[in-house]
């Protein structure tokens, strides 16, 4: 098995995988504070302090699998894959918090930093106008069948979609002692793969696809169990 564009390959399911980064792209990017629902008017709104710092802790990075397609058999010489892909997840930006926090375009800044998803020159680039998708709150889930891939070679195929999710708690410390604590979840890029029913699976993910496509093809033929 072999990565096509240098990704550490996963034994036993990778077959080629397609990769998008969410990197900088340039434009302005809409307030993600809302109003809040009810408040009567006139009264104080307590709001984050602006010279803060994030502390971030527990960070964990996983690949989750958002989209999976039925198992196809092809002969010699392998061919187009016919069988679309169906939704099992859709990745959400999330950010929760347990007081007045920065906005949630702030903290997924931070997080994105922590977890290497915008780099140190970020800083600068984002006081000249620079924006991230990864800061995006309403960021939409990535598209499935967008990438097909073609197998070469004779076997029972699946083709899948995933993202590599970030998830990260966080504390948001105010020069006066003041503190926010929250979570904040998003995903640094998004790929498309192709597995093979005949390799065994040695992945959470890898044994994700076997299970729903498969295992269920398997169970379901004349011979299957």
């Amino acid at each position: 098995m072999r990565d096509v564009v240098g990704r550490a390959c996963m034994a036993g399911l990778v077959v080629g995988v397609l990769m998008t980064g969410l990197g900088a792209c340039t434009g302005g990017g809409e307030s993600e504070s809302k109003p809040d629902q009810g408040r009567k008017t006139g009264e104080p709104v307590a709001t984050a302090c602006a010279d803060g710092t994030f502390t971030w802790s527990h960070l964990t990075e996983r690949d989750r699998l958002t989209g999976v397609s039925d198992s196809e058999r092809l002969g010699r010489g392998g061919g187009p894959l016919r069988n679309p892909m169906t939704r099992v997840y859709t990745p959400r930006p999330s950010v929760r918090a347990d007081g007045p926090a920065p906005s949630p375009a702030e903290v997924l800044f931070s997080l994105g930093k922590k977890a290497g998803a915008i780099d140190s020159a970020a800083r600068t680039l984002a006081e000249a106008g620079e924006t991230w998708p990864f800061t995006d709150v309403r960021q939409p889930a990535p598209g499935l069948d967008d990438d097909r891939v073609k197998p070469r070679t004779a076997g029972e195929y699946v083709q899948y979609a995933g993202v590599k999710e970030v998830a990260a708690d966080f504390r948001y410390s105010c020069p006066g002692g003041r503190t926010v604590s929250g979570h904040a979840r998003n995903w640094t890029v998004d790929f498309t793969g192709l597995t093979d029913c005949a390799e065994r699976p040695d992945s959470p993910l890898a044994r994700d696809v076997a299970r729903r496509s498969c295992e269920r093809a398997a169970a379901s033929s004349p011979s299957g169990a």
